[in-house]
């Protein structure tokens, strides 16, 4: 009888854990919609509710000669991008997946898109985004992507 109470006790708790993680991960994800809805409407005030302050953006690519490089940025510039954006461009940068990972108050996801200028497709790549919860809320720290126009999904 103990044993089976045990075992109930230790499955109950594996459930209560689990379902915990799933919950913090669609946070996260909540967290990254929000700051796409931002993005696409050039809404730096919904952008910045998901972000803290200030953090370190990065891109990583190949040049037209192949060499790799990293661009090191800072999240005001690209507020500021979008901000400034004319309202007759369209940036659409869909997102095709989500990869998330929580370990108590930190977070990273994975996410592949392919990004459309004015209706035409641009380049695919991924981006990573670290977060971390603050006082409840699972804010963007880092975000480091991609950039390519070859090897995109159909």
């Amino acid at each position: 009888m103990v044993r089976i109470i045990t075992v109930l006790v230790l499955l109950i708790v594996n459930t209560l854990h689990a379902q915990t993680l799933v919950d913090e991960q669609r946070a996260v994800k909540q967290t990254i919609e929000t700051f796409f809805e931002g993005f696409h409407k050039g809404d730096t005030t919904l952008m910045k509710s998901v972000m803290v302050d200030k953090f370190t953006t990065q891109t990583a690519y190949k040049n037209k000669e192949g060499k790799d490089v990293l661009v090191t940025d800072n999240s005001t510039k690209l507020i500021n991008a979008i901000g400034k954006r004319p309202t007759e461009q369209k940036w659409d940068e869909r997102l095709l997946d989500f990869k998330i990972q929580v370990d108590g108050n930190m977070a990273n996801a994975w996410t592949p898109y392919e990004f459309w200028f004015n209706g035409n497709f641009s380049h695919c790549g991924v981006n990573s985004f670290q977060l971390f919860k603050d006082n409840g809320t699972w804010k963007i720290i880092y975000l480091i992507d991609t950039r390519r126009k070859k090897g995109c999904q159909d």
